[in-house]
């Protein structure tokens, strides 16, 4: 039976980018998987500088290319299916990395690639807030 990854013990399992949980308006469009052009109005579930988490009513095929249009900057950019997931009411969760990182293509900044919710950064952020109310 296989093992999870732990991504402390294994450097090359750890993500490239901290994801972020973010809805973000996208177009993607291609060819799905019987072969028909297709363009479908989207929303991220997730996003980071290689990429984005989205669910998509077309179904696609692992490695197909397609293109990504930001709804509010229009830019569009070229990305390929990394992942394909569960299907729920009727759409299946993709993985979409882009063929260049683009952590500017989302407009948001980042935490850096050791930054944890345990890190003393965020600690203190929280901390504030609670000061604050």
């Amino acid at each position: 039976m296989s093992q999870p990854t732990n991504p402390a013990a294994n450097p090359s399992a750890r993500r490239r980018s901290q994801r972020v949980l973010m809805q973000v308006g996208v177009r993607i469009g291609g060819t799905d998987a019987q072969g028909k052009p297709f363009e479908e109005h989207a929303v991220t579930l997730a996003i980071n500088a290689h990429g984005a988490l989205l669910s998509l009513k077309h179904r696609l095929t692992s490695g197909a290319k397609v293109k990504m249009k930001h709804n509010m900057t229009e830019e569009e950019q070229e990305c390929h299916v990394v992942f394909l997931g569960h299907v729920r009411e009727g759409k299946a969760e993709v993985g979409l990395e882009f063929s260049e990182p683009r952590p500017g293509f989302w407009r948001v900044a980042f935490p850096p690639e050791d930054w944890t919710p345990k890190s003393p950064e965020a600690r203190t952020a929280q901390r504030s807030r609670l000061v604050e109310k």
